[in-house]
């Protein structure tokens, strides 16, 4: 049955959230690991944020801040999504993950193998399917997106973000400078272009494009100058900075197909 399959994710950010969701309202056991200074930009639809709020909900999904083994155990009991400072996953040692997932989207490989779970899956490039992990999900927006990778990569980065609108790389907006992020503005409020909508120390960061603002990194994280801290959707639909996107759905629905289907193929 699903519910006694243990997934195992690293990251918790917006992709990282849209593929625990998925995979919570299968009846998978999901245990996010996660930094103790998460940078995560869309933090209104990221499990993340449990980190400074102890407890976050997205889309009806409540996770939950845990520090130990007992707290995640409790956690699924009573149908919460367990959220762990764990950067160096040494939970694994005492929880047996039927899957891990790495779902940082840090475009490479930062030490992971097969041998943390009889199924291995990774979100985006920097993976060799087959070799690094059992499968890779397509990340790039296009017609492979989410789609499984079962030998070779995904494709690789192109540094540039996904058009909406005709906006691309406008749409993100770095730090100008190295300091503390302050917020002059929140997520869901309607910006124009060249509006403050915070500061890194005393320098004020700018709206690129007129839209709504999407996402903006947790005020008082520490930054370096060139880092991305907001992102500016120029539909200017409020509603979606609060739903889980289409490509995080998409990747979460390529990761839950990957599971059942190496699990029925280990199984045979």
């Amino acid at each position: 049955m699903n519910e006694d399959i243990v997934v195992a994710i690293k990251g918790g950010g917006d992709i990282a959230t849209g593929i625990a969701h998925k995979l919570y309202r299968s009846g998978l056991r999901v245990l996010i690991m996660e930094i103790s200074k998460p940078t995560v930009i869309r933090r209104t639809v990221s499990f993340a944020q449990a980190i400074f709020e102890e407890e976050y909900i997205v889309e009806g999904v409540k996770a939950k801040k845990v520090n130990e083994k007992e707290e995640i155990l409790t956690c699924w009991e009573k149908g919460i999504i367990p959220v762990l400072i764990d950067e160096e996953m040494k939970i694994l040692q005492d929880i047996k993950a039927d899957v891990f997932v790495d779902a940082t989207i840090a475009k490479k490989n930062l030490g992971i193998n097969k041998s943390l779970a009889p199924i291995t899956i990774a979100a985006g490039p920097g993976f060799e399917a087959g070799v690094d992990v059992d499968a890779v999900i397509e990340t790039n927006r296009g017609h492979y997106l989410g789609s499984l990778i079962f030998e070779g990569f995904a494709e690789p980065d192109s540094g540039i973000p996904g058009i909406i609108n005709g906006y691309g790389k406008e749409r993100v907006i770095k730090a100008p400078a190295c300091g503390i992020i302050k917020h002059a503005s929140k997520i869901g409020d309607i910006v124009k272009k060249d509006d403050i909508i915070a500061y890194t120390g005393d320098v004020p960061v700018r709206a690129t494009i007129d839209g709504v603002l999407r996402g903006l990194i947790m005020e008082g994280l520490e930054v370096v100058k060139g880092f991305k801290i907001a992102d500016v959707d120029p539909r200017g639909i409020k509603e979606y900075c609060y739903s889980i996107s289409e490509k995080a759905r998409a990747v979460g629905g390529g990761v839950l197909e990957a599971i059942l289907y190496l699990n029925r193929e280990r199984n045979k």
